[in-house]
């Protein structure tokens, strides 16, 4: 069935951590003086305060907006152009310049966000440590952490938003912030056969929120994720061969799940190899597309990207191999250029 432009305004629903990335090319030296893995993600903690004022003093220091979710609903709604807030989004910020600039980047985007405004916490921030084609995020929640589902979510007039979404994604980050929040898009997207979309997001996810994320995994429709990720999820939940990724998608797959109308979809992306998909009951590998080494300038934000782009095409309802393609063309535009930003207009078609 076609759908009319139209009713594509506000059919992508996303919820998360807004946080504006700080951005600088570092070395290994400031790695390890900060305890860091070059490709990682973490949260901050009370030894890497002095990191933040550190890479914030770099020559090259770039900001941009970013925190996961909302970097994959603004690349959705890049690939997509028109209409216009294609893509709802909701998460929390400070009442401060980071977080006046967070609103900015996003009308500029044209996403549709609704801010929950706190005073107590500052708008977050992540660090990204940049070396050669890693990155090393360090995220400081701050106010992102105070996303609250009661003064926000359960509003009628934010809720409507939610209800008049078709797909829903949320990265696995936001199981640290507000599992309740999760629960209940979930769970409404369950009961409505909506599409409900979820990222392993980070190893520590899977290691230390591991009861929140199971909680959820009966409602997700497409789980989303990296190599490293689904190797530590599978380790976590007893899965023997986790060095078989194809085998691990084909677990998760089978995982216990409510809406029996819509069979899981797991998505495994792997860097420059394969990406990983689930199709039924079998499993087809997605050659990514080529990229000569010198044109990566940064691979902060590919996953999200990739996402996004995959995004773009299942609210359309368009087919997998679309999706994939989609989301294999976006992470390549997006590696080639610094943050998670894009030109002024995609040419995927």
């Amino acid at each position: 069935e076609t759908t009319s432009p139209g009713s594509l305004e506000n059919a992508l629903f996303g919820m998360g951590n807004p946080l504006l990335d700080i951005s600088a090319v570092v070395d290994k030296d400031f790695l390890d003086k900060y305890g860091l893995k070059p490709n990682d993600q973490i949260l901050a903690e009370d030894k890497h305060k002095a990191m933040f004022d550190e890479i914030a003093k770099k020559s090259k220091v770039e900001y941009h907006a970013g925190g996961s979710t909302q970097n994959s609903v603004k690349i959705a709604q890049w690939m997509i152009q028109k209409p216009h807030k294609v893509a709802t989004f909701f998460g929390c910020i400070g009442s401060d310049r980071f977080g006046e600039i967070l609103k900015q980047k996003a009308e500029e985007a044209h996403v549709d966000a609704h801010y929950y405004q706190q005073t107590d916490e500052p708008t977050g921030t992540c660090a990204a440590c940049i070396t050669g084609d890693n990155r090393s995020l360090v995220a400081n929640l701050a106010a992102a952490n105070c996303y609250d589902k009661e003064k926000h979510l359960d509003l009628e007039s934010n809720w409507d938003l939610v209800e008049k979404a078709r797909v829903y994604y949320i990265a696995g980050f936001f199981l640290t912030v507000s599992p309740e929040s999760i629960l209940k898009v979930a769970k409404h997207a369950s009961e409505n056969n909506k599409i409900f979309g979820l990222n392993l997001s980070a190893p520590f996810i899977s290691q230390f929120f591991k009861d929140d994320m199971m909680e959820v995994m009966p409602y997700v429709d497409i789980l989303f994720g990296n190599e490293t990720e689904a190797a530590t999820f599978a380790r976590e939940q007893g899965f023997e061969e986790t060095g078989d990724i194809a085998a691990i998608a084909r677990w998760a797959q089978a995982l216990p799940k409510v809406n029996q109308r819509r069979p899981r979809t797991v998505v495994f992306t792997q860097g420059r190899d394969d990406t990983v998909a689930t199709v039924g009951e079998k499993v087809t590998m997605f050659p990514v597309l080529d990229i000569d080494q010198n044109d990566i300038v940064d691979t902060n934000g590919a996953g999200d990207a990739f996402v996004g782009g995959f995004l773009s095409e299942l609210v359309q309802e368009r087919p997998l191999e679309e999706c994939i393609r989609a989301g294999h063309y976006a992470a390549n535009v997006i590696i080639r250029r610094a943050g998670c930003t894009f030109p002024e207009k995609p040419n995927f078609r």
